[in-house]
C-alpha cells in the first residue's frame, strides 16, 4: 500500500461548534491537491459533544480518523496523533484555522524540505490580523523567556502550526515529557539538542476570540514548564537514543 504523504493532526477540546466548518475547509483544500492525505482529530477530554460530532463526520470524509484521548492536555493529544499518523509529513493544525489551511503547502516539499517547519508570526513577511495589543505583548514576553532559557534563536515557538518528517516525529514525540501548552517548546528543544533542522515559515495569522489559552491562568504553569525543559536538557533527559 502506498504510504500517505501528509497527515494533518487536529487536537480538539470543546470544538463541537467549530469543528464541522474547520473540517469542511480542510477537506475542500485537500481535494484539490495531488498528494495523498489523512486528517486525524484527537478529541481531548471535552465536556461537550466534540467526539460525537467528529465521529459523525467520518461518514462524510473517508480520510478522517477520530481518536479519543480522555486525559486533558493539548500536548498529550498531539503526541497521540503523531504516534498514530501514517504520513511521511505530519502537520499539527489548530482547530481555529488561525492560519489559512492553504498555507500548508509552504511547509512540505517541494516548497520546504527540512526536518521541522514551524509557522511564525514574527519572521520577516509574517502578518498578524486583529490581534489585541495585550495578547501580542504577553506573547512576546513569553517568547523572551523561551529565548533566554531554552531556544535563543527561535522567535515564535507557540504558533499552533508545525510540520515534521515522519522519522523525526517518531523520535521527538517518544521523548516528550510535557502534556500541556508548553509541549511544543519542549519538542523544539529536544530537536535542537538532537541536531534537527528547524525552519520558521512566515504566515498570515488571524486572531481568534475563542482561544483556549487564558493568559492569567496558564502563564505561571507555562513558565514553570520552561524551567523543567531547561533542567531536563542539562540533566541529559533529552539526549539522543536509538529508536
Amino acid at each position: 500500500m502506498k504510504q500517505t504523504f501528509l497527515s494533518i493532526i487536529i487536537p480538539a477540546y470543546n470544538e463541537e461548534h467549530r469543528l464541522p466548518h474547520t473540517l469542511e475547509q480542510v477537506f475542500a483544500f485537500l481535494q484539490s491537491q495531488h498528494y495523498s492525505a489523512e486528517v486525524l482529530v484527537v478529541e481531548n477530554g471535552s465536556s461537550d459533544n466534540t467526539y460525537q460530532t467528529a465521529q459523525q463526520l467520518t461518514s462524510r470524509y473517508a480520510c478522517l480518523r477520530v481518536l479519543r484521548h480522555e486525559q486533558r492536555g493539548k500536548g498529550l493529544a498531539v503526541q497521540r496523533g503523531m504516534r498514530e499518523a501514517h504520513g511521511e509529513y505530519r502537520f499539527i493544525c489548530d482547530a481555529d484555522l488561525s492560519m489559512p489551511i492553504e498555507e500548508v503547502n509552504r511547509f512540505i516539499p517541494p516548497a520546504c524540505d527540512c526536518d521541522i517547519a514551524i509557522a511564525s508570526r514574527e519572521a520577516p513577511g509574517a502578518v498578524r490580523y486583529n490581534e489585541p495589543e495585550y495578547r501580542h505583548f504577553t506573547g512576546r514576553v513569553f517568547n523572551l523567556f523561551i529565548r533566554l532559557l531554552v531556544l535563543p534563536d527561535l522567535h515564535d515557538t507557540q504558533c499552533g502550526f508545525k510540520c515534521f518528517r515522519a522519522a523525526v516525529a517518531k523520535d521527538l514525540f517518544s521523548a516528550q515529557t510535557l502534556g500541556g501548552w508548553a509541549f511544543d517548546v519542549e519538542i523544539l528543544a529536544i530537536a535542537r539538542q538532537r541536531g534537527y533542522q528547524i525552519r520558521e515559515i512566515p504566515i498570515p495569522w488571524y486572531h481568534s476570540t475563542e482561544s483556549k489559552i487564558n493568559v492569567l491562568r496558564d502563564s505561571p504553569g507555562m513558565f514553570l514548564d520552561l524551567l523543567t525543559i531547561r533542567r531536563n536538557a542539562r540533566r541529559g533527559v533529552y539526549d539522543s537514543q536509538e529508536i
